[in-house]
């Protein structure tokens, strides 16, 4: 009889314990999952659930051979494609920023994305466009062509101007974290504490977009950029740090050096790796994934959100 009752108390502690982590958890993630929204020149993005960036390159070289476009109809046909399978942004760029890439003036860029961002925004005039670029009269012009966010790698670094026309233009941010140019920057991965650092970088920079007068900013940890492959590894396991930024954080992983040079094999077999990463950054509170492969990358979120709110059924 004793045991009995010293069961059912135990029975009763532990079902009393289950229903406390459970109210615990969710508190947590309702702490922890900020609602973001940025406003692309009238059209709300929400962020209540992590969205994908389909990366389109106008570009004869960049690091992934098959997103290099230079046709204005292949571009088409590519951002038709990506926006049917789920992409919520179009990034298209006109010059390579690889580790090592050929420096292209802002003419050059502007003769390659311009007629490219007009045929996309023509087709598809519900699409969401972003710009990646880090001359300002590229994202101005850019804007004018029906492009409504600027992705800058320099995170407003390169050109001084380019603070400014964002703000004058009222368009969302991405500011990325970098070290040096894309042509020195591999050089430049010695950090004290690189976590440290870079959320100081965001700080400065994040005052920076403020006192310009810009409203909405996503962070970019910059994978790749000014970081080794361990780096980015132990980048990737921290990415929940920069949180503490409230602000909504991209990640760009897909088929990227750490994927194919850990693995021993090429970008153009990298796709499994990058979904693996892909995860990982999600599950680490990556609010956008900025890929080549928009289809595998909606399916990673569809199966990433089931697993984060799943709920044992009565």
């Amino acid at each position: 009889m004793i045991s009995l009752l010293f069961l059912n108390c135990c029975c009763s502690i532990l079902h009393s314990a289950s229903k406390i982590y459970e109210l615990s958890i969710n508190h947590l993630m309702h702490i922890e999952k900020m609602v973001y929204t940025l406003n692309c020149k009238g059209k709300l993005i929400s962020l209540d659930k992590p969205i994908v960036m389909g990366i389109i390159n106008c570009t004869p070289d960049s690091f992934y051979a098959d997103s290099r476009m230079l046709n204005t109809d292949a571009i088409v046909h590519k951002a038709t494609a990506m926006y049917n399978a789920g992409s919520s942004i179009l990034d298209l760029g006109g010059q390579s920023t690889r580790p090592g890439s050929v420096h292209i003036s802002a003419a050059e860029e502007m003769e390659r994305v311009l007629p490219a961002i007009e045929a996309v925004h023509k087709t598809l005039p519900e699409a969401i466009i972003s710009i990646d670029t880090f001359y300002a009269s590229v994202a101005g012009n850019a804007i004018t062509a029906g492009a409504s966010i600027v992705n800058d790698i320099s995170g407003g670094q390169y050109d001084d101007a380019m603070l400014t026309t964002v703000a004058a233009e009222k368009v969302p941010f991405i500011c990325m974290h970098i070290k040096g140019s894309p042509q020195s920057m591999q050089a430049n991965t010695n950090y004290e504490d690189m976590l440290t650092e870079m959320i100081d970088y965001f700080i400065k920079r994040l005052a920076i977009c403020k006192t310009a007068g810009i409203t909405d900013v996503v962070i970019d940890p910059g994978f790749g950029f000014a970081k080794n492959v361990e780096q980015n590894f132990f980048l990737l396991k921290h990415l929940s740090a920069f949180h503490i930024l409230d602000r909504p954080i991209l990640a760009g992983l897909s088929r990227k050096s750490m994927i194919y040079k850990t693995l021993k094999i090429s970008a153009d077999a990298a796709l499994n790796g990058s979904t693996v990463l892909q995860t990982m950054a999600l599950l680490n509170g990556a609010n956008i994934l900025r890929v080549h492969d928009v289809a595998e990358a909606v399916e990673t979120i569809q199966l990433v959100e089931a697993y984060l709110y799943a709920k044992a059924s009565n």
